[in-house]
């Protein structure tokens, strides 16, 4: 009986030395995240200690002194203070970023008592410290909140829900009546469908309730960018659009590149009025931004809305950013 064989496909050389040199690349990238990862163990676990100890003799001042003296009033300061009690290998410090509003000033006396701070060589010290604890701890108060709003589904059959989704209707279209509470109307104003409760799966009740705050209280604005997103040529589906920009207010909260913003916006607390406006400001710079690019046409809507996401991302890296309309 006969063998079958296969020729071999041919590889040419260009396409050998092609890969060969990801291979390479591939080797070189793994190096350097293997010299990174052992640096950063060993700065943890070995050499931060002894160079907080040099740093405490020659000063006379614990790390957080150092950081409340060295760094101005703004998100410096307050996201060194938190990287600092989250490395340091006392439970007392670890534990002072959870601490709840009610018992930062308790934190405080005990931080000081742990780290042996004189409050008459350093009267200044502790107010800093509670003012940074605050904001901490704020930040991850808000993000409860927001995601206890994100996870509450849209109920058609709760009056409080239905009577937000027609205030946004008015405050939108205020010349013309809404026919019915299903009606292919709602694509006027962005949604998908003729009943908006579906497009609010994804973000429940916070994707709603930050499309009414914009139309709220920047009711001029809103109108101005509804008319636009109606373009013949560069026109988005307003409302859709909004929800996924309250996605990426929610994901930029979540992983943390929103503190920056806070900790510049809010001197204590962070609220969820606060979140709402930086919601207003994706929403106006994202329209801005759309007809600059002039895309060809929405079917690229998630390569710009990437794009869109990388520039806040940048803009949120700046210490002293002030994000606001």
């Amino acid at each position: 009986m006969g063998t079958l064989t296969f020729a071999s496909p041919r590889v040419s050389s260009a396409e050998v030395e092609k890969r060969a040199w990801g291979v390479r690349r591939k080797r070189e990238k793994d190096g350097k995240k293997m010299i990174i990862h052992l640096w950063s163990y060993l700065y943890r676990h070995v050499f931060r200690f002894w160079i907080k100890w040099i740093l405490r003799q020659l000063t006379g001042k614990c790390e957080l002194q150092r950081i409340c003296d060295g760094s101005k009033k703004s998100a410096e300061r307050t996201l060194k203070i938190e990287h600092s009690l989250e490395s340091s290998k006392s439970k007392v410090l670890q534990s002072a970023v959870h601490a709840p509003e009610d018992e930062v000033k308790k934190y405080v006396a005990l931080i000081m008592k742990e780290k042996k701070i004189d409050t008459q060589k350093d009267t200044g010290f502790s107010l800093k410290l509670q003012m940074c604890l605050l904001q901490i701890t704020g930040y991850k108060k808000l993000y409860l909140d927001v995601e206890d709003l994100r996870k509450c589904p849209y109920n058609a059959s709760n009056e409080g829900h239905e009577k937000q989704l027609i205030e946004l209707w008015n405050l939108l279209m205020p010349h013309e009546k809404l026919k019915a509470r299903i009606t292919k109307q709602w694509c006027d104003i962005g949604f998908q469908g003729d009943d908006p409760k579906t497009d609010f799966r994804g973000m429940g009740m916070l994707g709603l309730v930050n499309l009414l705050y914009f139309s709220k209280h920047y009711t001029h604005e809103a109108r101005q960018i509804l008319t636009r997103s109606n373009n013949p040529k560069l026109g988005y589906s307003y409302a859709i659009v909004g929800i996924n920009l309250t996605e990426m207010a929610y994901s930029l909260l979540k992983n943390g590149a929103l503190k920056t913003y806070f900790y510049n916006l809010v001197p204590s607390i962070a609220q969820m009025d606060h979140f709402h406006r930086f919601y207003c400001y994706l929403a106006y710079e994202f329209d801005k931004f759309w007809f600059e690019e002039e895309p060809e046409s929405i079917m690229y809507f998630n390569q710009y809305r990437e794009k869109f996401h990388e520039i806040i991302k940048r803009r949120l890296q700046d210490y002293e950013v002030v994000l606001a309309l």
